[in-house]
């Protein structure tokens, strides 16, 4: 370290450093980030953008990089969330857009590529039937109407913390301060701010990964639960796994008493493997709900059923409707992502990747004395700065987040663009980024490693003083 550098001594001081570093190489964004706030609220589009030390306005996109409004170059493990796995600017999807968008781009009726997109889906993920969205929320909200419709109940079960988009029926228990959980046999049911509490009372919280709480829940409830709704592997707390068996225990204990299961695959559908975490782990839900990388970066979602749930709507019980649902422009991008660029292979090679930087920086911090854990599934891996892995929400709540902001602006400052919550969110690749792109993520991580080591050496406690908890 330099002699200022050695005046360090607090995670919350490296902190500092490296926001000021970010501000120095991100003027023009600062610029429109004033700019914006005199028309939009906060300043950003999405709430979601809204990000310390300042929002980063991105100009364009090449395959796996982005340059931001002040020229300079990133390796984008953001990824938009989750969504471009395909790049930025694929061959095949600018040319199906560029295609269609010159025959027209809304009739509100569908055209063919909306067949050839759900006949991919249906090989992929097993279920027969599917319809279109616009967005992940879209798509969990029919799931829950499908599931109320259905059944004739009310009640629905969620996994505690997760998000499923920000409509009433599921804007609840999610991002929360631990302290704000309430017992874990009975947690708290507080809704997002805007909606109604009675909304909210329609839910019932269990935790990841825990059956016999989900056994309790439905025999508590008997025959009230229209369905329980989940991630099936949980991705806003790193990445958390199913463990053995749970996902086929929901179903089976679910379909005993009467109710419908749905997998949100919002963030894992084409993304984790080919057919998502339904088909890798063969545990096949009554509805599955898909968005994101669908498009490969156009706005598009979709619900897949079985036959018998599906019929529901065929038979008029659910009227599923949407203006914009089937669009030509995202049935066109969508084909093209699932006929040309998500290949078999595709997946492999992301995975080799992905696993080359989780090990490379495990080793990294492990040899710097940090503990850390991290997770690999296809195009989606994370690094978690903590001993022991998490099997649930309340045990992710656990970790503080200064290290994990503290490595989103290593990563910024050394060319590397992560999500800004880096704390639950994990990277995201895609099929053009290189080893090269790779080692960058881990020499980063390496740097951040040596600088927070000294550190660890002054102080039994690595983390911050509290102003990022």
């Amino acid at each position: 370290m330099t002699s200022t550098d050695a005046a360090i001594t607090t995670l919350d001081g490296l902190i500092e450093r490296e926001e000021a570093a970010f501000l120095a190489r991100t003027t023009r964004s600062a610029e429109l980030w004033q700019r914006a706030s005199d028309v939009m609220p906060g300043g950003v589009a999405s709430s979601w953008a809204s990000s310390r030390p300042v929002p980063v306005w991105v100009d364009r996109g090449l395959g796996g990089h982005v340059w931001d409004a002040d020229g300079t170059e990133y390796v984008d493990m953001h990824g938009g969330y989750g969504v471009n796995v395909v790049g930025h600017a694929h061959p095949a999807v600018v040319e199906a857009v560029q295609r269609r968008v010159a025959l027209g781009t809304h009739f509100a009726q569908p055209t063919e590529d909306t067949i050839v997109v759900g006949e991919a889906l249906r090989e992929r993920f097993g279920l027969p039937m599917w319809r279109y969205t616009n967005s992940g929320t879209e798509s969990t909200m029919d799931a829950v109407h499908l599931m109320r419709a259905i059944t004739g109940r009310q009640l629905i079960v969620k996994i505690e913390g997760t998000y499923h988009g920000h409509h009433d029926a599921l804007m609840v228990s999610a991002f929360r301060n631990a302290s704000q959980l309430g017992p874990v046999d009975d947690p708290y049911r507080v809704p997002g701010s805007g909606i109604p509490q009675q909304m909210a009372d329609l839910l019932r919280l269990v935790p990841f990964n825990d059956l016999d709480a989900l056994r309790r829940v439905l025999e508590a409830h008997p025959g009230q639960v229209a369905g329980m709704i989940l991630e099936p592997m949980m991705m806003n707390a790193g990445i958390i796994p199913p463990a053995p068996g749970y996902l086929q225990g929901v179903l089976d204990l679910v379909h005993a008493h009467g109710g419908l299961v749905a997998f949100d695959e919002v963030k894992t559908g084409l993304v984790v493997h080919p057919g998502g975490v339904t088909a890798m782990f063969g545990v096949q839900p009554d509805i599955v709900c898909l968005a994101k990388a669908l498009g490969g970066g156009v706005p598009c979602g979709a619900i897949g059923g079985t036959a018998e749930v599906m019929a529901a709507i065929t038979d008029g019980v659910y009227d599923q409707v949407g203006t914009f649902n089937g669009n030509p422009l995202t049935m066109a991008a969508a084909r093209a992502v699932l006929t040309e660029v998500l290949t078999p292979d595709a997946y492999v090679r992301a995975e080799q990747l992905g696993r080359q930087m989780l090990d490379g920086s495990l080793a990294a911090l492990r040899a710097e004395g940090q503990p850390a854990y991290g997770s690999v599934y296809g195009f989606k891996g994370s690094v978690v700065f903590h001993p022991t892995p998490c099997t649930n929400y309340r045990e992710f709540l656990g970790i503080d987040l200064a290290i994990s902001h503290c490595h989103f602006l290593y990563q910024h400052n050394g060319g590397v663009f992560l999500p800004p919550w880096g704390k639950s969110e994990s990277w995201t690749l895609c099929v053009s980024h290189s080893d090269a792109d790779g080692e960058r993520y881990v020499s980063n991580v390496a740097r951040l490693a040596h600088d927070v080591a000294p550190i660890r050496d002054r102080s039994s406690r690595i983390f911050g003083e509290g102003q990022y908890n």
